[in-house]
């Protein structure tokens, strides 16, 4: 125990060294956010959370006191669950050394395949993390590479190899080893992927090198080299400092796409042929979050060749591992991409995810699934954006220490998502001090306390709401809107949102796990249907909107004119 003491000592003797060195001008006791958040190895948004929970203690605005940064990384940082992240920031999280002996040991241990598993599985989960680091499954690139022809003289490039499976495969289908290129900043898997090519194919490659590929790529293309074929699973959100990203975001034309998977993606597209095939392994949030909107509208202007849904490939990722594979031509109208979904294959337009709010590729929607939004949308509507005050539940920061499961003197009744029905709430389990001064996040009291307001569930695949006209509190779990006047009632608003077409179209548009304000914001709200009926009724809306459920559940446009 006095050993750990001492360490601790030394580690935040070691953060005002720093400290005193950067910081120059402020008083050297003190720190900045963004050097606090620097020696902690933790965002500038987690210090914040940290100072309004009282952990951190401001001498003036924007500057931490010495004493209680290192009071909190010496005796309370790994020790409480809201210091998770810091718990992760003090592990190491550097490129693992490994001596060559070593990596032979574990390619000799395994078939050549699964090497890349094991070595993955090998490396700490912060590393992981840190450098988005999920290695691609041979079959997913076999697959990726399916009906794609491979001429000996292409140059082939993976821009973040890892451990070689699609460097591997492309020599298999037919490239010369030595017209193929490949990166990565983790010198262990470059010498796996060398490694393999030399044991398989007999040939040593020199174009396979440590290197980071958002540098590497102006380089090679001031050199002027170009490649046929680039198919990559890019790292899925790689931390990088916002700065260098707005950087590399100008630098390769992908606008406010700033996650690594836009960035790689747009400076493959700086290295690739005319006619040449770009494929990328991505998150499925590529395809329809408003984070990547820019790089969508980037590649929707070349000739999209085909979608793919993986399903969830990599062990402990919620996400699903989706393809896109583009070929670097102009598109025209009559095109159509091939979309591969539960092993289902049919075609889509072009045009219908141009007509799509921020070109989502909803590509899980079919072409008959696609004229029923079409038709969604082409219904006199509004859009909730700019028509009402949002705003998140209560982040209390901690639940296990601010929140309890029993009444107590000065606690009061506090909501959480799942709590949540479209007819009403369940019977509270929940409770909070009415003292909301030492919490995270929250927001004008007027806004909970609103004669009426809409709650929903935000942890939801879907639309749950609820017209709350007694001044309930909610956790964040649950978000709320107070809608302007829109023309109907909040009741009947909710009405709508609670539709079952509302909620097809919300999982055929966003297919996601979180409602967010951005998705709800572009949801057609027709409040004309009120001027044919008083009331809500799911058959006299789908009668105004001249749609018909099936009787396998989904929807089809009418040929009727309807009313």
């Amino acid at each position: 125990m006095v050993l750990l003491r001492l360490i601790r000592k030394n580690i935040a003797e070691v953060f005002l060294n720093d400290t005193k060195k950067i910081i120059g001008e402020i008083k050297m006791y003190d720190f900045t956010i963004e050097q606090a958040s620097k020696n902690a190895n933790v965002s500038t948004a987690t210090i914040r959370n940290w100072i309004k929970t009282g952990y951190l203690e401001v001498s003036s605005k924007g500057i931490i006191t010495q004493k209680s940064f290192d009071d909190f990384m010496l005796n309370i940082a790994g020790k409480e669950k809201l210091n998770s992240r810091a718990n992760k920031s003090l592990k190491n999280v550097d490129i693992p050394k490994k001596t060559t002996d070593e990596i032979k040991a574990l390619m000799q241990n395994c078939n050549d395949e699964n090497i890349g598993i094991e070595y993955e599985n090998s490396l700490s989960n912060a590393y992981r993390n840190k450098e988005g680091i999920y290695y691609t499954p041979s079959w997913v690139v076999k697959d990726m590479f399916k009906n794609i022809k491979f001429d000996h003289h292409y140059k082939f490039l993976d821009p973040c190899c890892g451990s070689g499976n699609f460097i591997i495969e492309a020599i298999k289908a037919g490239i010369l080893p030595e017209n193929i290129y490949g990166f990565d900043v983790d010198e262990n898997a470059i010498f796996i992927t060398k490694e393999r090519i030399k044991q398989t194919f007999g040939f040593e490659t020199p174009n396979i090198k440590v290197g980071n590929f958002l540098e590497e790529a102006s380089k090679l293309s001031k050199e002027n080299l170009v490649f046929d074929l680039i198919f990559t699973n890019p790292p899925w959100g790689k931390k990088i400092d916002k700065e260098v990203k707005e950087k590399l975001a100008s630098i390769y034309d992908t606008g406010n796409s700033l996650d690594t998977t836009a960035l790689f993606m747009g400076a493959s597209m700086f290295l690739l042929k005319k006619n040449g095939l770009l494929g990328f392994l991505v998150q499925e949030a590529f395809f329809n979050i408003t984070t990547f909107e820019d790089i969508r509208k980037k590649m929707i202007a070349k000739k999209m060749v085909r979608f793919v849904d993986y399903g969830k490939v990599f062990k402990g990722l919620m996400t699903k591992a989706q393809a896109i594979i583009i070929k670097n031509i102009s598109t025209n109208a009559d095109d159509v991409i091939e979309c591969c979904v539960e092993n289902k294959n049919f075609e889509r337009k072009l045009i219908s995810f141009k007509k799509n709010p921020k070109f989502i590729f909803n590509f899980w929607a079919n072409e008959n699934e696609t004229q029923v939004i079409e038709k969604l949308y082409a219904t006199k509507h509004i859009t909730l954006k700019n028509k009402a005050t949002w705003a998140l539940g209560i982040v209390t920061g901690n639940n296990d220490r601010f929140c309890s499961n029993t009444q107590k003197d000065g606690y009061i009744p506090i909501y959480k998502g799942a709590d949540i029905t479209k007819n009403g709430l369940k019977k509270p389990t929940t409770f909070i001090a009415n003292d909301f001064s030492s919490f995270q996040q929250v927001a004008p009291l007027k806004i909970y306390q609103a004669k009426e307001k809409l709650v929903y569930k935000f942890i939801s695949s879907n639309l749950c709401f609820f017209c709350d006209t007694e001044q309930n509190f909610v956790l964040n779990s649950a978000n709320l809107l107070i809608p302007f006047d829109i023309g109907i009632t909040n009741q009947q608003l909710t009405d709508l949102l609670n539709s079952e077409i509302i909620n097809w179209l919300f999982n055929k548009l966003f297919s996601t796990h979180k409602v967010l304000r951005s998705d709800l914001e572009l949801l057609p709200i027709h409040i004309d249907y009120f001027s044919y009926y008083h009331e809500f009724s799911e058959t006299n809306y789908l009668n105004y909107l001249q749609i018909t459920k099936t009787k396998n559940g989904t929807f089809t446009k009418n040929c009727t004119n309807g009313l």
